[in-house]
């Protein structure tokens, strides 16, 4: 059983949606960055990168104008709240790819209980720091993604919604189109609670630090004896979408040096482990699991691991991001840890083959690896057995914009 409850969300009016919607602030470069708050005056970027206190380090001191800035917001009308509580319908087109979800408060002790699902390993120092974000600001602007078994009663519900007149219609700059509409009815918010009632567990396919730190916080408040004035602490703000939707991309590899090797040298070795074809000048895409595309010196390899060199009954060890790490990375590259190794570049894959092209050919790195994309079912497989996947394994669509529901924690 999973609890999720509907909430009244902090959000802009029709009219300025889509200008304080905003992707992930780290996704701009300095550049960008000050062209949108130099022009932008309503964009939540001023919330979340507020004015000096942009370079100032996180802590207490930047989360306190980071909360002023938001109430200054709240103020001026940028935001409202919604007197009835409810869920928010969200839809997103990107690329010929559809996403359609629900937005809704859900209780941390599903996470707590094992019932939310993680797949990849979450740092203290991280979650430590996010927890005091929540503490001293109060709010959550961004949805953590979680994904649920597809349910025919949802999909039923959810297609006499986007049959009417949405609240927020807008596409951004990056050609991307945004929809959302209030789900208020009590019946139907009864029914939807009743679905994921019947739910035995939800995924996180995106923000494993902000469902921690949200639940982390919970337990900080009733640790210290905070008497806060309702339960909003108990829930945070999820992103709730049916499995198959969800559209999960490779996350390829680029590594800068050969380790001392020479590129005849490097294939010699990795021919060890793996049959190696080579494939020419002509861009090759792994087409199943474990097939692996090298990009080196200007040729295309694939790569497939021979029989015995990994455990294909291990959640973790048949992963293809796994084996090129055990593999080639750190025996052949002298890449130990590839979370802290500068050697090591991460490319998504809708970057496409071109980006690792570009990558190597500009002299950034010297060789790069393209993967098969992990599936959702070897996603549930990693997290049921209570396992991690190895970093940056996975890059997941949708990516929701910050500041269209906030949610009110404290």
């Amino acid at each position: 059983m999973i609890h999720i409850k509907p909430f009244c969300a902090i959000r802009p009016p029709r009219d300025k949606a889509y200008l304080v919607a905003t992707r992930s602030y780290l996704t701009y470069s300095d550049e960008e960055l000050d062209d949108k708050l130099h022009n932008n005056p309503f964009t939540f970027l001023h919330v979340i990168n507020p004015k000096g206190g942009r370079h100032l380090p996180y802590g207490k001191v930047k989360y306190q104008m980071v909360k002023k800035c938001f109430e200054d917001f709240t103020g001026e009308g940028t935001f409202h709240q919604d007197e009835k509580p409810g869920f928010y319908l969200y839809r997103q087109v990107k690329e010929g790819n559809e996403y359609i979800g629900l937005i809704a408060a859900v209780a941390v002790e599903d996470y707590f209980g094992g019932k939310i699902r993680k797949h990849e390993k979450t740092l203290t120092h991280r979650e430590k720091m996010f927890t005091d974000y929540l503490e001293v600001t109060g709010f959550n602007a961004e949805p953590v993604l979680l994904t649920y078994k597809d349910d025919l009663r949802l999909d039923q519900l959810f297609a006499r919604y986007i049959t009417q007149r949405s609240e927020y219609e807008f596409t951004s700059t990056d050609r991307v189109l945004h929809q959302l509409w209030l789900v208020q009815d009590e019946d139907d918010i009864k029914r939807i609670s009743k679905v994921f009632e019947d739910q035995e567990a939800l995924y996180i396919a995106d923000g494993h630090h902000r469902c921690s730190s949200s639940s982390l916080l919970a337990r900080r408040l009733e640790k210290n004896g905070a008497q806060p004035e309702n339960d909003h602490h108990r829930y945070f703000m999820a992103f709730l979408i049916g499995e198959e939707q969800m559209k999960v991309y490779d996350f390829n590899r680029l590594v800068k040096g050969l380790n001392g090797l020479s590129p005849q040298e490097l294939l010699q070795n990795i021919s060890k482990d793996f049959l190696v074809d080579a494939k020419g000048e002509r861009p090759y895409k792994p087409e199943k699991l474990h097939e692996i595309s090298m990009y080196l010196e200007g040729g295309w390899y694939k790569l497939v691991p021979r029989t015995g060199s990994f455990d294909p009954g291990h959640p973790v060890e048949h992963l293809d991001t796994q084996i090129v790490s055990k593999k080639i990375l750190k025996p052949l590259l002298g890449i130990q840890n590839i979370k802290t190794d500068n050697r090591v570049g991460f490319l998504p894959g809708t970057e496409g083959l071109e980006g690792l092209i570009k990558a190597v050919d500009s002299g950034a790195y010297d060789i790069a690896f393209a993967l098969f994309p992990v599936s959702m079912e070897q996603i549930k497989e990693v997290a049921d057995a209570g396992k991690t996947m190895p970093p940056k394994s996975t890059y997941i669509e949708p990516k929701l914009r910050s500041g269209l529901t906030i949610y009110r924690i404290l």
